[in-house]
């Protein structure tokens, strides 16, 4: 009866060291190779922020990314990884609709002399695998225009009297997209 105690207790002691390894042991997924980045608009360095937007910033294997890399006419998460998303802290008009201010998707479908860019509301995505077009909010065709190339997808913002323009670059490609906040259509009134 005593060994049967003994062997008893090693047993529990070898299954509480064992699960005291599993239950302190941490993995972490490795690091992605396309870093996230944020981008605010702000009118003023000291003022609070109007956009900002949160997106995955791939690297291009060559300067003609679209069309090869990113296939034209087909959905684009606008980024690496998670859909890009756009925050609007305030009420602003996007493609000639009026967006209120919250957190939405931002999809593109690029073309060779034209983008669609999408704002979509189905936030939290995995790139656009979960796109659904019913719930689009707006769409807007921009220009695609050919500029110096940048090797990491890139999204900035260029002050303009009416607001913002949201610029996005890869490769040699640009495209802008206006985006009119609720002050400045108020104030030219």
């Amino acid at each position: 009866m005593n060994k049967l105690k003994i062997l008893a207790m090693i047993l529990w002691l070898t299954m509480l060291i064992s699960f005291i390894n599993l239950a302190t042991a941490q993995t972490f997924v490795p690091l992605d190779k396309a870093q996230h980045d944020i981008v605010y608009f702000r009118e003023a360095g000291n003022l609070k922020p109007q956009v900002k937007v949160v997106y995955g910033r791939p690297i291009a294997d060559s300067d003609e990314v679209f069309g090869n890399e990113i296939p034209y006419g087909k959905i684009w998460r606008t980024g690496a990884n998670e859909a890009t998303e756009i925050k609007f802290y305030q009420d602003v008009m996007f493609a000639n609709k009026f967006i209120k201010a919250g957190t939405y998707v931002l999809y593109t479908i690029p073309g060779k002399n034209y983008w669609t860019v999408i704002l979509n509301s189905n936030t939290d995505s995995l790139g656009a695998y979960f796109y659904d077009e019913s719930k689009d909010l707006a769409r807007i065709e921009v220009p695609a225009n050919q500029a110096d190339p940048t090797k990491i997808f890139t999204i900035a913002f260029d002050s303009k009297n009416y607001g913002a323009q949201l610029v996005m670059a890869w490769g040699i490609t640009r495209i802008k997209v206006p985006v009119y906040l609720e002050q400045s259509l108020l104030s030219d009134v």
